[in-house]
This record gives structure tokens, C-alpha cells and sequence, in this order.
């Protein structure tokens, strides 16, 4: 199974949705909060190329972008072949 890592922080609703996403495929995930900046913050930045915004989803080592990026995914039909792989 994929590895899946998510930035994100705690009253963000786009957070929920993209994590609540995952829950109901059954994928686990690791978050980070970056509610209180520091290190997490900062590598959330350098692996995403700037992108300021929560939450930051990464699958196997690969950007995916944010909660409107990983449902396009969805949508398309091409969430469930990146978290096979």
C-alpha cells in the first residue's frame, strides 16, 4: 500500500474532508499538524514548493496537492491506482 503523508492543521475544513476521504478507502495516513509552524511547517513548504495553504497531501514521496487536487483524483478515477502503487 501507498505511503500517504498530510500536512495539515486542526480547525481546517478542507483537512477534514480530504482526511475523512481517506478514512472511507480504508487508507492510513500520516499527519503533521502545523498548527504551531516549526520544523513540520517549514518541510511542508520546501516539499510543496511554497504552497502556503492546508492541507499539503504527499503519496509515496509525490505531490499531490491539496484537498481539491486528492477529490479531482477521485473523480477521475485515478485516486485508487496512485494508492495501490
Amino acid at each position: 500500500m501507498a505511503k500517504v503523508e498530510i500536512y495539515t492543521k486542526m480547525a481546517c475544513g478542507f483537512c477534514y474532508r480530504a482526511k475523512k476521504l481517506l478514512e472511507m478507502k480504508k487508507v492510513p495516513f500520516e499527519e503533521y499538524s502545523i498548527d504551531l509552524g516549526g520544523a513540520k511547517k517549514s518541510e511542508m513548504l520546501e516539499r510543496s514548493n511554497g504552497r502556503m495553504t492546508v492541507p499539503q497531501i504527499f503519496i509515496n514521496g509525490r505531490h499531490v496537492g491539496g484537498c481539491d487536487e486528492l477529490m479531482a483524483l477521485e473523480y477521475q478515477g485515478k485516486l485508487d491506482e496512485l494508492l495501490a502503487a
